[in-house]
């Protein structure tokens, strides 16, 4: 459970070099206080770095003709390392919210950043999933952002972060009901009226399954889907997370949402902790390494998905080096591979 914050081919060509211009990276600096030293992998260890990677890239493109897609969520500690090394990068996913009341020299930063490489904007604190009322002035920031920006597209979370005029903190699941739908579905068409397209919606992790539900969480996140004709982030982790929670099979989960609304799938780490009744769950706190079953289920998903997708890895914290997390967007694209193959042999053999 996250705490609120205050196509295109895949990329094979990774040298872990550096081939973007310094003046960029200034630039932002400027805007952003960013971690100032760059990863350094120098000797043998660099020839074995980068020949793994172009090994694994060449792998992942000889099995994905689809153009899918892997990126990283921006946070300014990361800057350097991202900067370093944007050529193994296909995209960005930027915090919408941190920039809603930003100086205005970081939101020109923002727009250079978006004229290197593309961009898209994730919001955390719109409470879509709420059934009070999407609040206005929130809308409107998020509106003006996009139009300044111009991302690919936008996101938001099938959360509510606020009840009775109290900020709760944290993006938590309302009882999944027909008459949770209906609000839903009133506030994404209230956002999508002010922001002008509609957004990808997330589902979240819940340590708790909310009480008063009438419907299962597959069905809950389709009918809202479908009341306004919006499509799926699809939060792997998340996934794997209330399957662990809750008790049921992640793969039966993703069986049961439509492949053809998945556009986009978060990836993460979280860890175990204990309940007070003594149980184990596992806490999606962006701290820690992807598991091996999320990746398991991404290349689940790109077996059946048939739109390319683009996949971002989250790291909100505890960050390890950048060639490791470089790794796990290698080890993404690998998993679109192995999907993709998985999808192309069994369309060959119904052929």
């Amino acid at each position: 459970m996250l705490s609120l914050p205050s196509s295109f081919p895949t990329s094979a060509r990774c040298s872990l070099g550096v081939l973007h211009p310094r003046r960029l990276q200034a630039r932002f600096r400027q805007a952003v206080p960013v971690a100032r030293s760059p990863v350094v992998v120098e000797g043998e260890a660099a020839v074995a770095v980068a020949a793994a990677a172009g090994a694994v890239d060449a792998e992942a493109e000889g099995m994905n003709s689809t153009k899918d897609r892997v990126g990283l969520g921006w946070r300014p500690d990361l800057a350097a390392g991202i900067f370093e090394h944007l050529d193994c990068i296909d995209l960005l996913e930027v915090i919408a919210d941190d920039f809603f009341d930003s100086p205005r020299r970081e939101r020109r930063a923002l727009n250079t950043l978006s004229s290197q490489i593309p961009v898209v904007l994730h919001g955390v604190g719109l409470g879509l999933a709420s059934c009070e009322t999407v609040q206005t002035k929130l809308l409107d920031k998020m509106a003006r952002l996009f139009d300044e920006v111009r991302p690919e597209f936008w996101s938001e979370h099938l959360a509510f972060v606020r009840a009775g005029g109290i900020e709760i903190g944290h993006l938590a699941a309302p009882p999944r009901t027909s008459q949770n739908v209906e609000a839903a579905a009133d506030n994404l068409g209230r956002a999508i009226s002010v922001v002008g397209c509609k957004p990808l919606m997330e589902n979240i992790a819940t340590l708790v399954d909310p009480p008063g539900s009438t419907l299962s969480e597959p069905a809950w996140v389709s009918a809202i889907l479908d009341s306004v004709d919006c499509d799926s982030l699809l939060d792997l982790h998340n996934v794997y997370a209330n399957a662990l929670n809750h008790g049921y099979d992640a793969r039966e989960f993703l069986r049961k949402i439509p492949g053809s609304r998945i556009r986009a799938i978060h990836i993460a780490g979280g860890k175990l902790i204990s309940a007070p009744d003594g149980t184990t769950r596992l806490l999606d706190d962006h701290l820690h390494d992807v598991p091996d079953p999320v990746f398991d289920l991404l290349e689940e998903v790109a077996a059946c998905s048939p739109h390319p997708l683009t996949v971002i890895l989250e790291r909100d914290g505890a960050y390890p080096s950048m060639l490791q997390l470089l790794a796990q967007i290698q080890r993404a694209r690998l998993s679109l591979g192995r999907g993709r193959a998985r999808r192309t042999a069994t369309q060959k053999q119904f052929a």
